[in-house]
């Protein structure tokens, strides 16, 4: 059954409204070209996205033409602010754009363990007000906030944790308090790491891959065929309950310790490191394993004789670990690459990534390619900017029917 005429305009709407988006500005005659749709029904479209405020003439094509036929049309960016919200246990990191995804105005505050709830929470919400006034945001459209721990796939809230500050759940109410006109979505930090990766990172060729996290704690997050999975209970990736060799004992619902945390946690590999009498200095850049990590991957790098056979020892270590757990993956999944994420797959780079490659083509039949971040400390943050702009634009760009 063919579109009605007020639902195809509404469809065509949409289509130019994206390419407007992922293109940048165009004329009318680009349009035309890349939608496949007629001169005509082109010009009716142009003329009703301006009257409805979504683009705008932002200058014109060429050097030598002028006239209608070179007015370039784009996204009218400050239509929408958006935040978007790195909350850890230790502190919070905030930005907020347009609707085109430009960054405005960019802070981060610690927030320390003695910090009580109440506090953490007035410390973190004042933050974002500081930043939305600085990037002169009077109303933000939506805010995106990834956190560790489970979403809850059926509310969308942060399902409660005995491993998480309490702050962390009471910090997702208080926004939408502050800001009742926002839109506030809140997802997994691996999940949203995941999904910048794919759009601007380490996996922009691929639509099936598993982000490992290597941090505090251990997670992962899958994406097949372009679309990531968060499983029936929002736990899809918790395999830091993963049973694997070498530990004592068996995980729980309770805890993770003698699963696949407890070989490749921060913890696990402050150990793993004493074992192999590799040290590095305190610093508050990052935390001590991930700084452990970076230091013996330094060595490598220098090749300084002394250290090198503590650190590639080390490394060596860490990469068996490692390739358990993604063996474990692989062999159900099959998504032909492994990103390593987190701090310390951050800071193991290149060197772990290519090390446990070697190891899983060894433990596994299925053909994978191991990959380092390539967006560093930001990747969760772009994930949560990249979530909050998407469901920005599905909203102002939704299909409106007109008579």
């Amino acid at each position: 059954m063919p579109a009605s005429p007020s639902t195809a305009r509404a469809i065509n709407d949409r289509v130019a409204l994206r390419l407007l988006q992922q293109e940048g500005p165009l004329t009318a005659g680009q349009l035309k070209q890349l939608t496949g749709l007629s001169r005509p029904t082109v010009a009716d479209l142009v003329e009703r996205l301006i009257a409805s405020g979504l683009i705008a003439v932002v200058g014109e094509s060429g050097e030598q033409r002028r006239g209608p036929n070179a007015k370039l049309y784009g996204i009218v960016a400050d239509r929408a602010q958006l935040a978007a919200l790195d909350v850890r246990t230790e502190g919070v990191a905030v930005l907020v754009s347009d609707l085109l995804g430009r960054v405005l105005a960019e802070a981060s505050v610690p927030i320390g363990d003695d910090a009580g709830t109440g506090p953490a929470v007035e410390q973190a919400v004042a933050l974002v007000e500081r930043v939305a006034k600085e990037a002169g945001a009077d109303r933000l459209h939506t805010l995106g906030i990834g956190a560790p721990g489970l979403i809850d796939p059926v509310s969308g809230d942060l399902r409660d944790s005995s491993g998480l500050p309490e702050w962390h759940r009471q910090l997702v109410a208080a926004l939408q308090e502050r800001f009742p006109q926002a839109r506030v979505s809140v997802e997994n930090e691996t999940n949203l790491a995941a999904v910048a990766e794919q759009r601007d990172g380490a996996a922009r060729d691929r639509d099936t891959f598993v982000l490992l996290w290597l941090g505090v704690g251990i997670g992962a997050a899958v994406v097949l065929d372009g679309a990531l999975r968060r499983g029936a209970s929002g736990g899809a990736g918790e395999i830091g309950f993963l049973p694997v060799p070498g530990t004592v004992g068996l995980p729980s619902a309770t805890g993770c310790d003698g699963g696949f945390h407890s070989v490749a946690g921060a913890g696990a590999i402050a150990a793993l490191a004493a074992e192999h009498a590799v040290t590095a200095p305190s610093s508050a850049a990052e935390p001590h394993a991930a700084a452990l990590v970076r230091t013996a991957v330094e060595a490598v790098a220098d090749a300084a004789p002394e250290a090198d056979a503590a650190a590639d020892g080390f490394l060596d270590a860490l990469a068996d670990r490692v390739a358990l757990g993604a063996a474990a993956v692989i062999s159900v999944l099959d998504p032909g690459c492994v990103v390593l994420a987190g701090e310390t797959g951050r800071a193991g780079g290149e060197v772990l990534a290519r090390r446990v490659q070697e190891r899983l083509a060894r433990l596994s039949p299925l053909p994978t390619e191991v990959r380092a971040s390539a967006l560093g400390g930001q990747a969760v943050l772009r994930g949560a900017l990249l979530t909050a702009r998407d469901r920005a634009q599905d909203e102002l760009f939704a299909p409106r029917g007109s008579g």
